[in-house]
């Protein structure tokens, strides 16, 4: 993600398990979002291949236990809850939404089970509702509105709009970015703020609404198809004409390539430019994926090819023993 490899560490509580294996369970919402999901998958699953094929893990054979939660965090606690006390694995990984990489963070706490967020960025999952068992994989909220907010700025504009999903991430977000710009230039002055539902945005509604507050510059945070409708309708009505807008995860080519001709230009984003880095890791990672499914890769795919980290002498230890490995300043 963004050039570099994540890791997570994996090691077994002492639960009984199949001699030759190590299981992790993997929760996602691969049937709500699957533009982004699916690359992610692919990307775990090299990761496995490739970790196999080298004597897997201690070892032992990685198997990666997968589940769909829907998009629903009640589905996704059934799916944790099945993982640990039907399959027996050593950690959970993955959730897409915020609000679901929430509830599966209780989880953890309640079961002191290691879990590894792949995707959800809202900062409660390590910050406000944070545990000791809950580890975060890609860059917060705060650290991608912290770079979008120093390069906003820069920008003349005073009057801001924000468009963002009303729910956890999309909350989060906006209240840090508005945060983070207001400390930088005090002379600022938020004039809207439009809430549409995750993945049921009425853009022409949100767009008009925008447009009649007449900011200098729009911070958006919608993603996937509501960014589509939101680009297309505001494309239509002119509302980005002659108008700055800076996007959470716009660059991201999940949410881009969709766009095809109608993709914004001029937009400071964040995102994964994978045609664009240059390092020896990323060069290995994209050929290895290109080579595996003839296509390029998307952010989800690079943020959960994981490396997996040995302890040093590490044999099967309780996930408490893993936590102060991890973090050893507490």
């Amino acid at each position: 993600m963004f050039g570099y490899t994540l890791a997570a560490v994996l090691l077994a509580t002492g639960m009984a398990r199949a001699a030759d294996e190590i299981k992790i369970g993997e929760i996602n919402s691969y049937s709500g979002l699957p533009a982004f999901t699916l690359p992610y998958r692919n990307g775990w699953q090299m990761a496995l291949d490739e970790i196999n094929a080298k004597g897997g893990v201690l070892g032992k054979k990685l198997v990666v236990v997968s589940k769909d939660d829907g998009g629903k965090p009640a589905d996704a606690i059934t799916a944790a809850n099945e993982l640990v006390s039907s399959e027996g694995v050593v950690m959970l990984t993955g959730t897409f939404f915020s609000h679901i990489g929430l509830a599966v963070a209780d989880y953890a706490k309640q079961k002191k089970v290691l879990f590894l967020a792949a995707e959800p960025l809202t900062d409660a999952v390590t910050w406000s509702k944070g545990n000791k068992y809950t580890f975060r994989l890609r860059p917060s909220n705060y650290m991608q509105a912290a770079m979008l907010a120093e390069q906003a700025a820069k920008l003349p504009a005073k009057k801001w709009a924000t468009i963002a999903p009303n729910y956890e991430y999309g909350q989060s977000a906006v209240a840090v970015f508005k945060e983070l710009l207001s400390a930088k230039r005090p002379d600022v002055e938020w004039v809207s703020e439009q809430w549409p539902p995750q993945g049921k945005i009425d853009a022409g509604a949100v767009v008009q609404a925008v447009a009649a507050t007449k900011p200098d510059a729009i911070f958006n945070v919608t993603f996937g198809p509501d960014l589509v409708k939101l680009v297309r309708e505001g494309n239509t009505r002119g509302l980005f004409k002659d108008r700055t807008v800076v996007s959470l995860l716009t660059g991201e080519p999940e949410y881009l390539d969709p766009l095809k001709e109608e993709a914004p230009e001029g937009w400071i984003v964040t995102g994964y430019p994978w045609y664009d880095i240059k390092s020896a890791d990323h060069d290995t990672f994209l050929k290895a994926y290109q080579a595996k499914y003839n296509d390029y890769p998307r952010l989800g795919g690079k943020g959960v090819m994981v490396d997996f980290v040995y302890l040093d002498g590490a044999k099967y230890l309780p996930s408490d023993d893993v936590v102060k490995k991890l973090r050893p300043q507490d």
